[in-house]
């Protein structure tokens, strides 16, 4: 199977995060990043149980792992329970653009070019395009929605910079993963009993649990790290900008909403700001993708 292959089972996979966390909105979200978290690790015991050596890596690399996988996720979930789905899903999706604008902060001997600060005032421009098209009225509940907007930024800063600062550590193997996801998950149950109310939970719920576990937080970890360890992460990179869109259209189709004017221009805005993005690093090749 080739890198590309790879690259877009996990692309195929990550597009149903958005409606299988839209559906869940109703789950306290520590509750639900940590069994998905903890479902998605399972496929790396096996590993771990022939040999310890697959989830040996150094506590530096262990925490960068809790914070992109537990950081990430748990923001996305708040963000989808408190804003409207599609226009907190685009805002998620800055994350290919942080990456390239962020890369001469967090990695030596990258540089930023002008073509970076023109795609990222466009993706900027739709993000903003997203957010005051989710709302036409002045509804006092309106205030509250956008709030839910701050969660779904800070989850494509983390998304970035961990992908990012994964480039500075010493390389670890595919099935560690699981060890991330593993202890990601155990940590946000803890704060789900100190922090949520309990909950119960219907068969559904479980159902849709278990496919957000082995999906968007199990698989699509897996597959993604092994088109990276296999092909060049410039190409496979620009492949993560078919998420946003592939993953807005799924909720379309999902919540039967119509596509307005607002939400297509954001995403044409926020995919063509990434691709620019991209293209803007040239040679430089060292903006890679989660």
């Amino acid at each position: 199977m080739s890198s590309t292959l790879y690259a877009l089972t996990a692309i195929a996979i990550w597009a149903t995060l958005a409606s299988l966390g839209s559906a869940l909105s109703h789950v306290p979200p520590f509750l639900l990043t940590g069994l998905a978290l903890i479902i998605g690790s399972m496929p790396s015991w096996p590993l771990v149980l022939r040999d310890r050596a697959a989830w040996k890596v150094p506590k530096t690399t262990l925490a960068l792992g809790i914070y992109g996988l537990f950081g990430f996720h748990f923001l996305l979930f708040i963000a989808l329970r408190h804003a409207p789905t599609i226009e907190a899903n685009l805002v998620n999706y800055l994350w290919p653009l942080f990456m390239v604008v962020l890369a001469p902060l967090l990695l030596p001997g990258v540089s930023l070019r002008p073509l970076h600060i023109v795609a990222a005032l466009l993706g900027f421009v739709g993000a903003a395009v997203a957010i005051l098209g989710a709302r036409s009225g002045t509804a006092p509940s309106a205030v509250t929605e956008y709030w839910g907007f701050v969660p779904a930024l800070g989850s494509a800063l983390i998304w970035a910079s961990y992908s990012l600062w994964t480039k500075r550590v010493a390389a670890f193997p595919t099935s560690a993963i699981g060890l991330f996801g593993l202890v990601s998950g155990a940590l946000a149950l803890v704060c789900h009993a100190l922090l949520e109310p309990s909950a119960t939970l219907v068969g559904k719920d479980w159902m849709l649990i278990v496919l957000c576990g082995l999906g968007p937080l199990g698989a699509a970890f897996f597959v993604w790290d092994m088109a990276l360890k296999r092909g060049d992460a410039r190409q496979i990179g620009i492949l993560s900008y078919l998420t946003p869109l592939a993953s807005t259209a799924l909720l379309l189709l999902v919540t039967g909403r119509p596509l307005t004017w607002s939400i297509a221009l954001a995403a044409a805005l926020i995919i063509a700001a990434a691709l620019m993005g991209s293209r803007a690093s040239g040679r430089a090749g060292r903006a890679p993708a989660a």
